[in-house]
């Protein structure tokens, strides 16, 4: 009897263990499957912030090259007056600058 006891005891130990390793590979499969899930929604996040992120440099790009329009015609202006205020100063002082050039060369020290 005691050795039939024990047979019943190692086979439920057997079970015992048997069950163990079930509920184990369970948790094992419900946390890849988690962690896949995980990843597949950080991914899905990640590429959200990334199309807003492109969305708002796109925006900026527009943004700035509408003005750039603006701004070339501004500078082309303000180049323009530029010029044309020093071709009237080397107009007024040339004749001033040709005389103080040619008294300079004209002069000798001894």
């Amino acid at each position: 009897m005691a050795s039939s006891r024990g047979q019943g005891g190692i086979q439920q130990l057997l079970a015992a263990e048997q069950e163990a390793q079930r509920i184990v590979n369970a948790a094992k499969n419900e946390k890849l499957a988690r962690l896949k899930q995980a990843k597949e929604e950080a991914e899905k996040e990640i590429a959200e912030y990334r199309a807003q992120l492109e969305r708002e440099f796109q925006k900026k790009v527009s943004d700035s090259s509408g003005d750039s329009g603006a701004n070339v015609k501004r500078l082309e202006q303000e180049t323009d007056t530029k010029i044309a205020h020093l071709k009237i100063e080397a107009e007024r002082i040339s004749n001033d600058v040709v005389a103080m050039l040619l008294k300079y060369v004209t002069t000798v020290k001894n």
